[in-house]
């Protein structure tokens, strides 16, 4: 097995357990059983399990922004953008129910508290697309002028709760009820 297929065994075995069991039902030593490594080989990839669950969030998202950021265009309205970012996040977790149960976990837990704090904020380095354009659509009186965590929790609040409704089977979305949707979360952050 290659360097970089150890490093993917590893981290797919860690989101498995993580779904599974949370933080702190995942040692380590579980997570190098179910990848079928040794349980030092993980260090040498990963020097403890709070750098593990930081890297597994930083290659979510990695794989995440690029997704959700095709066919975005700053040429588009707010309602636009905000219509294709809303619509990009929920197929890409229905697509993906392993990464969603892991950043669900990651965002509610200790890890995520802080980071989220960062990137709300504007502190935090990668894509702010959503921070970009509720700050754009408060300067334009576009959308309602709130702090940005209430507009995330407007926004992120009913995307995360259908998303997960749809993975366990509560609620089919298909692409009319999707757009209603999307649309409905529009309502609730537009002015």
């Amino acid at each position: 097995m290659s360097s970089n297929d150890k490093r993917e065994e590893i981290v797919r075995a860690a989101l498995e357990l993580i779904a599974e069991n949370g933080f702190h039902g995942a040692p380590m030593a579980m997570i190098a059983e179910r990848a079928r490594v040794g349980a030092g080989t993980i260090y040498r990839y990963f020097e403890n399990k709070d750098l593990l669950i930081a890297g597994l969030y930083r290659d979510l998202e990695e794989r995440m922004v690029p997704v959700m950021l095709d066919g975005y265009s700053l040429e588009q309205s707010l309602r636009e953008r905000f219509l294709h970012l809303g619509t990009s996040f929920i197929r890409y977790f229905i697509a993906n129910p392993l990464y969603f149960r892991f950043l669900e976990q990651f965002h509610n837990s200790p890890y995520g508290t802080a980071y989220r704090k960062e990137k709300i904020l504007g502190k935090e380095g990668g894509c702010d697309v959503f921070r970009e354009l509720f700050e754009e659509g408060v300067a334009r009186q576009v959308i309602k002028d709130l702090p940005l965590p209430v507009l995330f929790a407007l926004a992120f609040g009913p995307l995360l709760a259908v998303a997960r409704d749809h993975i366990l089977g509560f609620v089919i979305l298909d692409d009319l009820l999707m757009t209603r949707f999307i649309e409905a979360c529009w309502d609730g952050v537009k002015r």
